[in-house]
């Protein structure tokens, strides 16, 4: 019997102040060590980007939002990422800055409930967002970190799903595409509710309380919407109560 894995990862977010730390090199373990955590949902990378800009270059081709910040005043950068990551919907964020600004916004996420990790430079770092934050690391620990992690992830995954089970990942994930302002279309929804659940391998098989499993995921969907849980026009789908579905 495989070993139960948690019902549903934790969205993750990352706020990169690139003004502040600008070195590409860290982004493929920035983003491995994101995904240890959970499903990333947002990657916001901040500067006053120079037209033709190699690291933003670099950064979008692994997936960065590169946020084009206009200097039209003092700390422009730090003001948009904080208004950004100030009605961020994810259960942990990432912060990758070690400004003084970041005091203010990790006591606002902490007290809407969210775990805040901040990554920052030795030498530059306040030293008072290591104790502001939950977890404080500086940028040379990612690559120890990542390996951590790897000799710690578990291998085993659930061979099939449940009906119900798969309700919440369903909602979860349009939920999810909501939240990225993304087209709720089956594709896009049965992609995201595979990496909600493995990560790499997906969603083997749904199956129903009398041992049965659906054929393809539509079929599932076709379940979910004959029973109240989702609507679903053309080709979309949408939450019905959303704050009694969502978990």
């Amino acid at each position: 019997m495989a070993r139960q894995i948690s019902l549903q990862q934790d969205l993750v977010s990352i706020y990169w102040d690139y003004q502040n730390i600008s070195d590409t090199k860290i982004a493929k373990n920035l983003l491995l060590y994101a995904s240890s955590l959970g499903f990333i949902a947002k990657r916001k990378v901040y500067s006053n980007w120079c037209e033709g800009s190699k690291a933003k270059s670099v950064l979008a081709t692994l997936d960065f939002d590169c946020i084009d910040v206009c200097h039209k005043f003092k700390n422009a950068v730090d003001f948009k990422l904080v208004m950004d990551c100030g009605s961020d919907s994810s259960d942990i964020v990432i912060l990758i800055s070690g400004d003084s600004y970041c005091e203010i916004l990790i006591d606002d996420l902490r007290r809407n409930g969210k775990k805040v990790i901040v990554f920052a430079r030795q030498k530059s770092a306040k030293l008072c967002l290591n104790n502001l934050a939950d977890m404080f690391y500086f940028v040379d620990d990612l690559p120890k970190l990542v390996e951590n992690k790897n000799q710690l992830k578990s291998t085993s995954l659930y061979e099939k799903i449940n009906y119900n089970e798969a309700i919440e990942y369903l909602v979860k994930a349009i939920n999810t595409a909501l939240d990225q302002k993304k087209r709720t279309g089956l594709g896009y929804i049965n992609n995201l509710m595979m990496q909600l659940f493995t990560k790499d391998q997906g969603i083997c098989s749904i199956y129903v309380s009398n041992g049965k499993k659906f054929k393809n995921f539509s079929q599932f969907v076709d379940a979910a919407v004959r029973d109240g849980k989702v609507q679903r026009q053309g080709q979309e789908l949408f939450l019905i109560e959303l704050d009694k579905l969502a978990a």
